[in-house]
């Protein structure tokens, strides 16, 4: 059976014995006292008063790290120089020559990555470096991208500060990471996105968006059940639990800052934009 439905069938057995109790939680902002002024959660500060600064209020679409590498390369003038950091086979090279076919694209990976070692591919410049520190000058790159690297990182602060010093000032950091996501390719760390932001402040940089993507469900059932190609769709489709909070979103009126904000709550992975500030 096909995990993609496999999965249907799983989330139908599940509403067919939760009934009517399955509700997502009624407000997202928190919660409000007599004459209408928000409380203050228990615990601190709510996830939206933490994260509203970040979210998009377009659109709540389930996005991945090409998302921004669209937006970035299509606007004018497109970044020129640029490093795919953790490039494993290389094949976001394709992606942004795609946009821009005369940008100075470098991939550097660590030598003994398991996507390093499936590279066949010898049409870019692929640099090999220890992990730590990257052998490119100050203000180097105009352009970081880094897709699914970042739970890989066993020092992930030192990791966006090396990034921060390669980029030149107002250069961007664009990619995803993971939140929810079961332990794949010597992963060691999952992010919340309050927990992103923390570190990138820490290494001196900016976060200005961050967006949804594959739900925090699907992703450890796809596991569960082997990774059967079933699931691939939800890569590029909104993913079954994402397809539920956008149902909640228009049942309810809630606008594009909300849905985005209960999806990434609950996503797997979610993607950034990340900015380096002007001195």
């Amino acid at each position: 059976m096909r995990g993609g439905s496999r999965l249907r069938r799983l989330g139908s057995r599940i509403r067919r014995r939760l009934g009517a109790s399955i509700r997502p939680a009624p407000s997202l902002p928190g919660p409000t006292g007599a004459g209408g002024q928000r409380l203050q959660p228990a615990g601190g500060a709510s996830l939206w008063r933490l994260l509203e600064p970040y979210i998009p209020t377009d659109h709540a679409r389930q996005v991945s790290a090409t998302y921004y590498v669209e937006r970035l390369m299509s606007a004018a003038p497109a970044p020129l120089k640029v490093l795919d950091l953790g490039c494993g086979r290389g094949d976001s090279v394709d992606l942004f020559r795609g946009f821009q076919p005369d940008v100075d694209w470098v991939g550097a990976d660590i030598a003994d990555s398991q996507e390093v070692l499936q590279r066949r591919r010898s049409d870019a410049r692929f640099v090999t470096y220890d992990g730590q520190a990257l052998p490119f000058a100050d203000g180097s790159f105009d352009l970081v991208y880094s897709r699914q690297v970042l739970e890989h990182v066993q020092e992930p602060v030192g990791h966006l500060r090396e990034i921060a010093r390669v980029l030149r000032s107002g250069g961007v950091l664009i990619g995803s990471t993971s939140q929810l996501e079961p332990y794949h390719s010597m992963s060691y760390w999952n992010f919340t996105p309050f927990g992103f932001v923390a570190l990138t402040q820490r290494a001196g940089l900016e976060v200005r968006e961050l967006r949804p993507g594959i739900d925090g469900v699907t992703l450890p059932l796809r596991t569960y059940f082997g990774r059967p190609a079933g699931f691939n769709l939800w890569w590029s489709e909104e993913s079954p639990l994402n397809q539920l909070i956008d149902d909640w979103g228009r049942l309810t009126g809630r606008r594009a800052a909300l849905v985005n904000l209960r999806k990434l709550e609950l996503c797997g992975q979610f993607a950034f934009y990340v900015v380096k500030g002007t001195a």
